[in-house]
């Protein structure tokens, strides 16, 4: 039976654009509790895509729609949800609506930082900057044509952009412009490449990039869309700004930039390896060589590190990568573990980050070598923490595990039947992970463990809007390692039913 459900995709935008104008006319007046509008806009908006995928799971056809956009340009305004767009949508928009519980009391210690009062006249431009977040997010994941790819990334960088310079930390004026400046430079190289495609075959859908065939406009349309993406993923030798940006930032969105970051994973699989893999193939095995130098890289300079959020800063970087190895290792299972991992590593690095952002809140700081024995004051963030860095860290049974041994699997398995090569770069792959570890459970030791000081004696545990959703989520990456199938059923479908090729 196949759900009906009024324009459902659609809603999933639109709904939030509504929440958004709504906050921003009551914020004054509702102070911090104007987040509870967008909290209910953003768990329908979940809703509605948790039964989209209800009806693919049990019926196998997809929810999709199109609307007349630009007839001259032939132009449609499209939407798709099916094994690969659905469940990056689901989280993504999860972690979105957990974050905007944990946004009200974060943002109300922000203001009192910034203003020496609450200022609640600031709560309606921060909650409307923050659904516009969920709308370019799942606009991304949903969309069938480049442009309007593209316009939804732009819609991504906008809010983030202004939140940054509003709310951020040290010279969040100039770190916020540093920010737009790289991501704009991103995007212009990716929509770059999609203008040479619509040149060369009459159209933005993604689906037409296949008819571009093994071309050399079709290697190039690859080299600059994949460009433009590892620009905005900060992979090595792109990634100066990132620390920067995701270090200083109002810790409250930390867990979006990430999810920024990592977006490019979903994008390369859905326009580059779907439509033009015979032509992506070639830049296979240099994705994996980069993605091992900024796995390695990302995880030296992260164990340098003293402050908390310059941790997890860094640490973002490493851990994006891994999914690219996954996918350049070009098997149905590498594909596959490299999209789960980005899945997980979302859930993870939201848990974290908040984390961070409660320690600053609670103690004032966020050098670490200024904390210690926390667990006796703050039971459950230490809790949280741990499973933040038992997700990230691949330990079962937690769904960081599952996919990163899948990943793995599949990036030897393509050395067991192909290149050599690809073993060794699998090898060093697997070393790299031992510095995951190490930056993930240092903290924990150095922040909860050990003896407690003196000016941490009257250090109190967050209030319950700040660790519940934490635990939520805490709960739902317990609940995809146990049974991973509820996630990695469909991204496998979707690998092995549009690249049938793939080993």
């Amino acid at each position: 039976m196949i759900i009906s459900y009024p324009d459902l995709l659609l809603q999933t935008i639109v709904v939030p654009l509504f929440a958004a104008a709504i906050a921003y006319a009551l914020g004054n007046r509702l102070g911090k509790n104007v987040g509870w509008i967008v909290f209910a806009s953003l768990l329908y908006t979940s809703a509605l895509l948790f039964l989209a995928g209800i009806q693919i799971y049990t019926t196998g056809s997809f929810p999709v729609a199109s609307y007349q956009w630009a007839n001259v340009a032939s132009l449609n305004f499209g939407f798709l949800a099916d094994n690969l767009s659905l469940p990056v949508a689901i989280v993504m928009n999860i972690v979105v609506t957990v974050s905007s519980v944990y946004s009200m009391p974060y943002m109300k210690h922000r203001l009192e930082a910034m203003y020496g009062e609450e200022r609640k006249d600031q709560y309606g431009l921060y909650f409307l900057n923050y659904s516009l977040f969920s709308v370019g997010l799942v606009g991304v994941a949903l969309s069938t044509n480049l442009i309007e790819l593209y316009l939804f990334v732009e819609l991504v960088l906008i809010p983030s952009f202004l939140l940054i310079g509003f709310f951020g930390y040290i010279d969040k004026e100039r770190i916020a412009m540093m920010y737009f400046i790289w991501n704009q430079l991103g995007a212009l190289v990716f929509i770059a490449g999609g203008l040479l495609a619509y040149f060369t075959t009459g159209s933005f859908l993604i689906s037409s990039l296949s008819t571009l065939g093994r071309s050399y406009i079709a290697y190039w349309v690859v080299f600059l869309i994949l460009v433009g993406w590892l620009v905005k993923m900060a992979t090595f030798g792109f990634h100066v700004w990132l620390p920067w940006a995701h270090g200083e930032h109002p810790t409250s969105i930390a867990a979006i930039i990430a999810i920024i970051v990592g977006l490019g994973n979903y994008v390369i699989v859905r326009v580059l390896v779907a439509p033009l893999f015979p032509v992506f193939e070639s830049f296979g095995l240099w994705l994996m060589i980069l993605a091992l130098i900024t796995m390695i890289y990302g995880g030296i300079v992260t164990m340098m590190q003293t402050d908390v959020k310059r941790v997890y800063a860094w640490s973002t970087i490493s851990q994006t990568a891994y999914s690219l190895l996954g996918i350049g290792s070009l098997t149905a299972l590498g594909v596959a573990g490299g999209l789960f991992y980005f899945i997980t590593h979302m859930i993870g690095k939201c848990i974290l980050f908040s984390c961070a952002g409660i320690l600053l809140s609670q103690t004032g700081t966020r050098d670490m070598r200024k904390m210690g024995g926390l667990a006796s004051r703050m039971p459950i963030t230490a809790t949280i923490t741990l499973g933040g860095s038992l997700i990230l860290s691949a330990v079962p049974p937690f769904g960081g595990f599952q996919a990163e041994w899948i990943m793995f699997v599949g990036i030897f398995q393509q050395g067991l039947t192909g290149a050599w090569f690809n073993d060794v770069v699998a090898v060093f792959g697997l070393i790299a992970t031992i510095f995951t570890v190490a930056y993930t459970f240092w903290p924990v030791k150095k922040i909860f463990f050990g003896q407690l000081p003196e000016s941490m004696q009257k250090v109190k545990e967050a209030p319950l809007t700040m660790t519940v959703p934490l635990l939520v989520l805490v709960a739902i990456a317990l609940i995809i390692g146990i049974y991973p199938d509820f996630v990695f059923r469909f991204l496998y479908t979707y690998v092995t039913h549009s690249l049938p090729f793939l080993r």
